[in-house]
């Protein structure tokens, strides 16, 4: 148990709260600067063709009234009260959800899983009653196939949409920041003003992307709590000045008053009335770096009122200022005296907004990436002590040069508007779909009630995109364009590493191959550690046997290392190892399954080195010190106890745990494996999924044979073998890798044949290759060539 934390729970609450509020406080910065900047753009979005501001203030009244209902129902009531409560262990987002789903349901088109791994502590299953309906889905979702496809590609177009996002709200949030400068200026030299400026702002923006968030981050809070504190007051001082009786246009009846004046143009114009709640989405996608309750408070006391009393404050400046048609924006309600303090607030406001969706862009990347989901890229993680701050270089240039050709090329609120209005609540679609579903899987409540959620709030949002969806020769067909570029890159990534797969999996080598290798036939051991990466779990991969075919040697030491994500957002270092024999001792042969989740921070090849040989010697140990029958120790070769007949053995958890090399020692099974002094789990390894029992509690008592004669052979053998590890590791380690070319196998179709022969090919050969990817010195690896026909 971690002592730390029981001292801190053991103190008073004062503390907690304490921490509670620093947190809201810091999220200011990180979750809320998108969505803190949207009165800047709200009005002029809404107002820029379709509806116009009259003087019986009936458009801007039922505006306003849109506005606050938006608001309260999406933001508050949907993402602050239900969907944050859809975590998983702590973490938001789309994959968060996705990854709860594949846990409670068995619909995950991920390669190589196996019931090993629920066995991991973050591998939690809601324990409540499952309900008869909750069950009927499950299984009408794990019994088609196609019902799998189709929530991967749900995940990915929702994944597309916040990458889209990410393009998209740099350029409005800036340029909306900037045009603050045409009430300062004549048109003609606003014109050719803003636009480079705008664009200036960007390439600083994106070209300090490289140092990190937290290099920078510190001002970023104390930014954002000026700018609400900034547009709350101006909105306070508009509403006493000039209308007190706005808070009257809060009324529902103002919003049919509006569609009964303004009928299919009104319609229209909700485009732009739903950028009020650009940046929600990232209450729940940064839910792991903050907590629930933190991201509670500050958007309950703190961002909804500055925002309500800031479009309150910009409609009681309308409603008595009906000259001013073409030149709505939420500069011409700041007092002429206050205006360029405030531009410069806005510019800053809008820069801390963008920075966090470029952020969050390049960490739902990373998680495409670790699912398999999306190409290679190189992932350089900014921060060595605040974990999930990254930074990928070939998407942050991409992201600069999209974001500056949108800019230049839309040129107005109004086409940015609608292009990030229809990303935004296709985001919210995906993310309510989804909800629904944890609703009845996981949180296994009655179907009525994830009905309920699905079309209360989907008809909401349904509305404001079909609106969006109507723009789309206006500027909405940039995000589905970019969304159908990128699903299908996704796909098609995805696709072909699933046949990749599929195609080891029924081309692997048996046992008994490698058994039978020896010097009869000419086959000779060199000095050293040979890693064979392969996403097999077991069984000898074909590529390692067309390694010993054309070179007939391999290392004394011979290593089958697969790297595997887990739907689950975090592995604890103590349960990512499973390492387990292959063929007798004597053989030197190994396995060793690293598991991943979706948000871990990979090793470097150097650490993961020296771990790997550190749980190797660990599992060396536990093997021979484990019990066994007395008949194993007359067995040629003096096999240990973990060998069989079928070549296959168990898998243990090695852990960080250091070995009291006691003569017996006690394992609790309902304990964490960091509590414990020797803290294992074995699993069955024989077929590719692993069917394992859920751990019950129990105490398991190991005890080594007292027998001198089996403890003195016992502990020569182990040191042999300990030896030979640390001889192998001093001749060096050389990292075996696929060097793989895929192709259609004849006679597929078209679409086949396009994707694997074209698609995934051109991908493959200018993207990163796994060598970069796991940072394999040049000098140590080995590649073998494979054609994979598929």
């Amino acid at each position: 148990m971690d002592l730390d934390h029981g001292k801190c729970w053991a103190n008073s609450k004062k503390d907690s709260w304490r921490t509670t509020l620093l947190l809201a406080y810091q999220s200011l910065g990180v979750v809320y600067g998108d969505l803190s900047i949207s009165p800047l753009y709200v009005y002029r979005s809404t107002f820029a063709e379709d509806i116009h501001h009259s003087e019986t203030n009936e458009e801007i009244f039922g505006v306003l009234s849109f506005v606050f209902w938006t608001l309260t129902l999406v933001p508050l009531f949907k993402y602050v009260f239900i969907v944050l409560r859809a975590d998983d262990n702590g973490e938001g987002g789309t994959f968060a959800l996705y990854s709860s789903i594949c846990r409670h349901a068995k619909v995950s088109l991920l390669p190589n899983r196996q019931i090993a791994d629920e066995s991991l502590s973050t591998y939690k299953l809601d324990q409540s009653p499952v309900r008869e309906n909750s069950s009927r889905l499950k299984m009408l979702l794990e019994k088609y196939k196609y019902l799998h496809t189709a929530l991967l590609i749900l995940v990915l177009l929702g994944t597309c949409m916040v990458i889209g996002d990410g393009l998209l709200t740099p350029a409005i949030s800036v340029f909306s920041a900037v045009s603050g400068l045409e009430l300062s200026m004549s048109k003609d030299h606003h014109q050719y003003a803003v636009i480079p400026i705008t664009c200036f702002i960007l390439v600083c923006l994106f070209a300090l992307q490289h140092y990190g968030t937290h290099r920078v981050g510190f001002f970023f809070a104390p930014v954002v709590l000026l700018w609400l504190i900034c547009i709350s007051a101006l909105g306070v001082y508009n509403i006493i000045y000039w209308n007190p009786q706005v808070y009257q246009a809060l009324s529902p009846y103002y919003m049919l008053k509006f569609f009964k004046k303004t009928k299919k143009q009104g319609w229209m114009s909700l485009g732009g009335i739903l950028l009020c709640i650009t940046g929600s989405e990232a209450m729940f996608a940064d839910l792991g770096h903050f907590s629930y309750a933190a991201i509670q408070i500050a958007f309950t006391f703190l961002v909804y009122p500055a925002l309500i009393l800031a479009y309150m404050g910009q409609a009681a400046y309308l409603s008595r200022h009906h000259e001013i048609d073409d030149q709505i924006g939420y500069y011409v309600s700041v007092p002429e005296t206050l205006r360029w303090p405030v531009l410069a607030i806005a510019i800053l406001a809008s820069v801390v907004g963008s920075q966090a969706i470029i952020s969050g862009t390049f960490s739902i990347i990373n998680q495409s990436l670790s699912l398999g989901c999306f190409p290679r890229v190189k992932v350089v993680h900014t921060s060595d002590k605040i974990h999930g701050q990254i930074y990928i270089p070939e998407i942050n240039w991409i992201l600069m040069i999209l974001c500056i050709a949108v800019t230049i090329g839309f040129r107005d609120i109004k086409h940015l508007g609608n292009a990030s209005g229809l990303a935004v609540m296709a985001v919210m679609l995906v993310t309510t779909c989804l909800t629904s579903l944890v609703i009845i899987l996981c949180w296994h409540k009655p179907p009525i009630v994830a009905l309920f959620f699905l079309f209360f709030f989907g008809s909401i949002e349904l509305l404001y995109f079909s609106a969006s969806l109507v723009k789309f020769r206006e500027g909405a067909w940039l995000p589905i364009l970019l969304a159908l570029f990128l699903v299908t890159i996704m796909f098609v990534w995805h696709y072909a590493s699933i046949k990749k797969y599929e195609y080891d999996l029924h081309n692997k080598v048996s046992l008994e191959w490698l058994l039978a290798l020896g010097p009869t036939l000419g086959i000779c051991r060199v000095p050293g550690i040979g890693l064979v990466f392969t996403d097999l779990t077991s069984g000898i991969p074909a590529n390692f046997s067309r390694f010993v075919t054309n070179l007939p040697a391999f290392h004394r030491i011979l290593v089958f290392v697969c790297v595997k994500s887990v739907p689950v957002p975090f592995v604890p270092p103590d349960e990512r190892y499973l390492v387990g024999r292959v063929g007798p001792a004597s053989l030197r042969s190994y396995r060793c399954i690293v598991r991943y989740g979706y948000r871990d921070v990979h090793q470097d090849v150097d650490s993961f080195e020296s771990d790997l040989v550190k749980r190797l010697a660990d599992f060396i140990y536990y093997d021979w010190c484990r019990p066994r029958k007395a008949s194993d120790a007359g067995n040629e070769g003096f096999a240990s106890g973990s060998d069989r007949s079928s070549g296959e053995h168990r898998l243990a958890v090695i852990g960080d745990t250091e070995f009291s090399r006691t003569a017996a020692f006690e394992v609790e099974d309902n304990m964490q494996q960091a509590s414990v002094s020797f803290g294992f789990q074995t699993v069955e390894s024989v077929e590719d999924i692993i069917e394992m029992s859920t751990p019950k509690e129990r105490r398991v008592r190991f005890a080594i044979d007292d027998h001198d004669e089996l403890e003195n052979r016992t502990d020569v053998h182990m040191r042999q073998e300990l030896e030979d590890l640390w001889a192998a590791q001093q001749s060096g380690t050389a990292f075996i890798l696929g060097h793989s070319h895929v192709k259609a196998k004849q006679g597929s179709s078209l679409m086949k044949r396009l994707a694997i022969n074209f698609g995934y090919n051109f991908l493959r050969r200018n993207c990163r290759g796994p060598d970069v990817a796991l940072k394999v010195p040049p000098a140590s690896l080995l590649e073998v060539g494979m054609v994979y026909v598929v």
